[in-house]
């Protein structure tokens, strides 16, 4: 019973009941990415509002639009065509792999000298003169 409470009213957990609906009802599964998101698009093509089929991710979790993928993102705004599981970006080997934002959980990046960060910050080696009030 909570949980389909939750389905109702908190969007922030996968999806809503409310889009469920219409995503079973009018989508098909196109595909799924390394973190569990589900992307789906539109069966009958050009019902929305520029005449492109609609374009859907469901998270699996909570949901944070920094949790899609370059490669998904682009094809969700409709910059790629094909769905990377069709045609996947090709990757170079400089790139890092994707990772979501981490800023308000424990793996955030957290300098030395930050509040959240006992390391004391190195002393200043520039030609940086603090401003004195008196002189």
């Amino acid at each position: 019973m909570l949980d389909f409470i939750g389905r109702l009213f908190a969007w922030w957990n996968g999806a809503t009941l409310g889009a469920l609906w219409t995503i079973r009802r009018g989508g098909k599964l196109v595909g799924e990415d390394d973190y569990g998101n589900r992307y789906y698009q539109e069966r009958k093509s050009g019902s929305g509002a520029d005449g492109v089929p609609r374009r859907w991710v469901i998270y699996n979790g909570y949901a944070d639009a920094s949790r899609v993928p370059a490669d998904w993102h682009g094809w969700l705004h409709h910059t790629f065509a094909e769905a990377p599981v069709d045609a996947p970006l090709p990757r170079r080997e400089w790139e890092l792999d994707h990772k979501p934002n981490m800023t308000g959980t424990v793996y955030a990046y957290r300098p030395a000298g930050s509040l959240a960060d006992p390391r004391p910050r190195a002393r200043s080696t520039a030609d940086y003169e603090s401003w004195n009030p008196e002189g």
